[in-house]
C-alpha cells in the first residue's frame, strides 16, 4: 500500500473516504476518505477561519438523525459526548470527568462541572437524561439507537453523576458512548425541537468548541469558536464547510489559497495536488469498507448461490491497484485489520469466473439476466467502479445498467430499499469496533435507516451479533467476530471490494490538525500559519 507521508510518531495530516458519497452510518459515506493523524505547530498564529472543501453537503445537523459522514463532521465539532476518541483513537472522558463499571449491568459517569451549552443552558446530569430519553424514544426513531439498544436505564443521582443500566452485559458500550450520536444535546434546545420552534435539524446546540452559526443548504456550513467552552479554547475563529462537488474546482481552490483542505482526492488528480507548492497529500488507513450491496428482496439476488457468483466476477485488484492506484487493500469481508474484532482466519471467496458462471448456471441463470447499479453523482471512482461491474459482469450474461442519484435522494433511495438491484455505498465503523461495522449493516432488526441497506436477513447472525456483543471475554469475543464475518463472506449479502485510504490535500498553513480513522476531525488545537509561500492565505 502506498503512503504519501509516515503516520507514526510524528507530525501529520489525515484525510476522509468513502463511507460517504458520503460514506457512518458511523456511517454511511459518500465515497469520501479519513484517516488520523497530527501537525505539530510552528511559527502559527491563532485565529482565521480553516476552509475545508467538500464533496457532499450534511444531510442533518442533529447527531442523533445522522447516518451519514458529512452530517457528522459537523456536529463533532458542535456537541461532545461523554467519553471520545483521542488522537491516538484511544477512549478517554470528555464531559464525564471520570467513568467506571460497577457491575455487569451498571456503568456510573462523574460528570465535568461549571459547562454551559452554546445557550447558556448548564450542563449536568438531568442534560444527559434528556438526552438520551430522546435518543431511545421509539416516536423519535433514531437510527443510531441500535447503539444503545441494551440500555435499560439513565438515570441521574447526583447533579452531576449519570448510571446506565444495561439490561445485559454490553461490551462495546464505552465505544459507543465516544460515538458522536451520543452527543449531549441541550434541554432547552430539545424541548423547542419537539414543541416545533426550532429544529435540532437545522440548528445544533452543544457544548462543543466551536457553535453553529449558520448553513446555507447546498453551499456551506459556518461554525464559529466558542468563546465560553469549558476547556481549552480553539485557536481558529470559525470553520467554513463549503460544498464542492467538482474534484477539479476543489483542488483548485486549494492551489488558489480559496481553502486550506481538499477531501478525497482522487487517485488521478494525485499530481496535481502534488505539484501545488504550498500544500501536500496525506494518505492513511481508516475504519471503513467500500462494497457493492444486493438488494436481497430482489430476484435472483435473493439466491446466496447468486450472489457468491457476481463477488467471484469481480477482481478487486482491478479496483485497488488499478482505479484506486495502490490506496487501499482488497477487501475480503467488511472488517478491516485495524478493527476490533477482524480475523486473519476467515476465508474469502476468490477471483475465479469460471466458477462464477458455473454457480449462475446451477443456480438456473446460465442465460443471465438484467439488472440495475445505482450510485451518486459527483463521485468518479464510484462511477468507474459500477463501469468495471458492468464490464465484468457482462462476461456472465448479465446486463447492468447505471443509474446516478444526488447524495441526498440516493441515499433515501438505498434506505427504503428502493435503489434498484445493486448500490454502491461505503461505511465508516467510527468506533473501531466490530460491532457498529456488523450489527448496522447485517442485524435484521436494522434493515432501513440504522444500515442494513440489502435488506439482509439471517438467524444465526443476529443471534452471534448479539451474543458477541454481551460477551465481556475479549478472546471469546473475537471468536464469535470471526464466525460472524465468514457467514457473511459465504453468504455475500454485498461485495466487500475494498477499505479505501483516506487520501487528501491540505495547506502547508494548517498546523495541528488530526483527522481519525473514523473519518471526523480533532480541530481544537489547529492553527494557521503565516503565509504560506506558493499560496493565496
Amino acid at each position: 500500500m502506498k503512503k504519501l507521508l509516515p503516520i507514526i510518531g510524528a507530525s501529520l495530516f489525515l484525510g476522509a473516504t468513502a463511507c460517504t458519497d458520503d460514506d457512518d452510518v458511523s456511517t454511511d459515506t459518500d465515497g469520501t476518505e479519513d484517516a488520523a493523524g497530527e501537525e505539530e505547530a510552528s511559527d502559527s498564529v491563532d485565529g482565521g477561519n480553516m476552509i475545508f472543501a467538500m464533496p457532499s453537503d450534511a444531510v442533518t445537523l442533529d447527531p442523533q438523525a445522522s447516518t451519514d459522514l458529512p452530517s457528522n463532521i459537523i456536529a463533532d465539532n458542535v456537541y461532545e459526548s461523554l467519553l471520545y476518541y483521542d488522537e491516538n483513537t484511544e477512549i478517554q472522558p470528555r464531559l464525564a470527568e471520570s467513568y467506571e463499571q460497577l457491575d455487569e449491568h451498571t456503568w456510573e459517569f462523574n460528570l465535568e462541572e461549571n459547562v454551559t451549552f452554546h445557550d447558556g443552558e448548564p450542563f449536568n446530569a438531568y442534560a444527559v437524561v434528556a438526552t438520551f430519553d430522546r435518543l431511545l424514544d421509539p416516536e423519535m426513531a433514531s437510527p443510531r439507537a441500535l447503539l444503545f439498544e441494551l440500555v435499560e436505564d439513565v438515570e441521574a443521582v447526583g447533579e452531576y453523576t449519570v448510571e446506565i443500566t444495561t439490561s445485559d452485559p454490553y461490551a462495546p458500550l464505552p465505544a459507543h458512548m465516544a460515538h458522536v450520536s451520543a452527543g449531549i444535546l441541550s434541554p432547552a434546545a430539545i424541548e423547542a425541537d419537539a414543541e416545533g420552534e426550532q429544529s435540532l435539524d437545522t440548528n445544533p446546540v452543544g457544548t462543543g468548541p466551536f457553535e453553529f452559526e449558520s448553513w446555507e443548504q447546498g453551499n456551506e456550513v459556518v461554525l464559529n469558536n466558542n468563546t465560553d467552552y469549558w476547556g481549552d479554547p480553539a485557536n481558529l475563529d470559525s470553520l467554513t464547510f463549503s460544498v464542492v462537488p467538482e474534484q477539479g474546482t476543489r483542488i483548485g481552490m486549494l492551489e488558489n489559497g480559496e481553502a486550506h483542505f481538499v477531501q478525497q482526492v482522487e487517485p488521478a488528480n494525485i499530481p496535481q495536488v502534488e505539484a501545488i507548492d504550498g500544500a501536500h497529500l496525506v494518505s492513511e488507513e481508516g475504519f471503513g469498507f467500500d462494497y457493492i450491496g444486493f438488494n436481497t428482496e430482489n430476484e435472483p439476488f435473493d439466491d446466496p448461490q447468486v450472489r457468491r457468483a457476481l463477488s467471484m466476477a469481480l477482481d478487486k485488484e482491478v479496483i485497488v491497484e488499478g482505479l484506486y492506484e495502490g490506496y487501499g487493500t482488497v477487501a475480503d469481508g467488511p472488517l478491516p485489520d485495524m478493527t476490533f474484532g477482524s480475523s486473519d482466519n476467515v476465508d474469502p471467496l476468490p477471483y475465479d469466473p469460471e466458477q462464477a458462471q458455473e454457480l449462475l448456471g446451477e443456480a438456473g441463470y446460465g442465460d443471465g439476466f438484467s439488472a440495475t447499479l445505482m450510485t451518486n453523482d459527483a463521485n468518479p471512482m464510484r462511477l468507474q467502479i459500477a463501469e468495471l461491474v458492468q464490464d465484468e459482469l457482462s462476461q456472465l450474461g448479465v446486463d447492468v445498467s447505471i443509474e446516478q442519484m444526488e447524495w441526498g435522494a440516493y441515499l433515501d433511495a438505498v434506505t427504503e430499499g428502493e435503489a434498484g438491484d445493486m448500490y454502491i455505498l461505503g461505511w465508516s465503523a467510527q468506533t473501531g469496533d466490530a460491532d457498529f461495522a456488523l450489527q448496522p449493516n447485517f442485524h435484521s432488526d436494522n434493515i432501513g435507516p440504522p444500515g442494513n441497506h440489502t435488506r439482509y436477513e439471517n438467524e444465526e447472525v443476529d443471534e452471534l451479533l448479539v451474543e458477541a456483543s454481551q460477551e465481556m471475554d475479549e478472546e471469546a469475543r473475537l471468536q464469535l467476530y470471526e464466525e460472524v464475518e465468514q457467514i457473511l463472506i459465504d453468504e455475500a449479502p454485498m461485495i466487500y471490494t475494498l477499505h479505501t485510504d483516506y487520501v487528501v490535500g491540505i495547506s502547508d498553513s494548517v498546523e495541528g490538525f488530526v483527522q481519525q480513522p473514523s473519518g471526523l476531525f480533532i480541530l481544537e488545537n489547529v492553527t494557521i500559519s503565516e503565509e504560506a509561500e506558493g499560496t493565496g492565505y
